[in-house]
């Protein structure tokens, strides 16, 4: 009986490890982007700045790379099995296109699939560890490349899938009543920032456009404060800060392994989506999914205003103050009031 309590703990560990390695990976690829990219424009016709553009948005395609090896890192594996991972999760992660000249590398990949290829590829790495002998380095980052990355090509398509059919469910909401339509949309991108499905993705898919697209990015915005506000206390300054500057996404192994997480955020998103509604905040459908992050959200939103002094007063209500008054609401009564939620629900593994 105990043993097979242990194992259970064991493949629990190695399911969080996997997830947590995929979050840290998004989180080093993305943020540096989301932290300048409002800054850059600024500075149009700078080649320093374009140079800047150029790299980080550049290392938003090595997600799956630092993604598999931030996985292997966690489980403690030796380089040339990180390495094998990240390899594996690369070649399957829609990362790279074929074309009739070569090859395109562009975007982040499908992020479902990264999940599952991080996971087929450290159990693989896991069962042949010493299978190889002194031929491991040769033998072992072609195996699991061949496998896992194999397994990945084919499930892409489904998985890519998976996503368009969930962008198809969201666009029902778009002719719902106002009001009504920005409650389940920011609900509903509150529940996608983090999960392992691509909110930017989905919102460019269903062309989310105007106040739909205020309204998804004001119920990330509340998601983003309140995971940050409930986890603060078990979490360094950075980690906190990275909910909302970088994406709240950080938080998917914790979200998925305890649901309860989503009650508050579902709950915040709802209400920010209906006053985001009520205040006429736009955005596009490149916005949409982002929320606070790199201030694309609000700067987006002033874009499409008449920029009058009330624009600049509702966008900072919507995407600052009402959202931190939600967070700080919705801590008081989950954690402290009702103790349904504990700050280390939220503790992020960041190593």
């Amino acid at each position: 009986m105990k043993s097979s309590v242990g194992r259970g703990q064991q493949i629990k560990k190695f399911i969080v490890d996997v997830l947590n390695g995929t979050s840290l990976g998004i989180v080093i690829t993305l943020i540096p982007s989301a932290l300048v990219s409002q800054l850059l424009l600024l500075f149009p016709n700078s080649v320093i700045a374009a140079n800047i553009n150029f790299m980080t948005t550049l290392i938003q395609s090595t997600l799956p790379l630092v993604a598999g090896f931030a996985v292997g890192h966690l489980l403690k594996l030796s380089t040339i099995d990180a390495g094998a991972i990240a390899l594996a999760t690369f070649v399957s992660s829609g990362v790279v296109t074929k074309t009739a000249t070569g090859m395109v590398i562009s975007g982040t990949g499908v992020i479902l699939n990264i999940v599952l290829i991080t996971l087929v590829a450290a159990i693989l790495v896991k069962l042949t560890t010493t299978v190889f002998g002194h031929l491991k380095m040769l033998l072992q980052p072609l195996i699991v490349v061949l496998l896992a990355g194999g397994l990945g090509l084919v499930t892409l398509a489904p998985l890519r899938q998976v996503q368009v059919l969930m962008g198809t469910a969201v666009a029902a909401a778009t002719h719902l009543t106002p009001l009504l339509m920005g409650a389940l949309l920011g609900m509903a991108f509150a529940f996608l920032v983090v999960s392992p499905l691509s909110s930017v993705g989905i919102a460019m898919a269903i062309n989310l456009s105007g106040v739909g697209s205020g309204a998804a990015n004001a119920g990330i915005v509340v998601a983003s404060f309140t995971l940050a506000a409930m986890g603060a206390s078990v979490n360094p300054i950075g980690g906190t800060l990275a909910h909302f500057i970088g994406s709240p996404k950080i938080q998917m192994a914790n979200m998925l392994l305890k649901p309860k997480l989503f009650i508050p955020t579902t709950i915040g998103a709802g209400i920010m989506g209906i006053l985001a509604t009520v205040f006429d905040v736009k955005g596009t459908p490149f916005s949409a999914g982002f929320g606070f992050s790199g201030l694309i959200g609000p700067m987006t939103a002033y874009g499409l205003s008449n920029q009058s002094a009330k624009a600049v007063v509702d966008i900072v209500l919507v995407f600052i103050v009402l959202p931190c008054v939600l967070a700080m609401t919705l801590k008081w009564l989950f954690i402290k009031k009702w103790h349904l939620i504990k700050p280390e629900d939220l503790k992020l593994t960041l190593q």
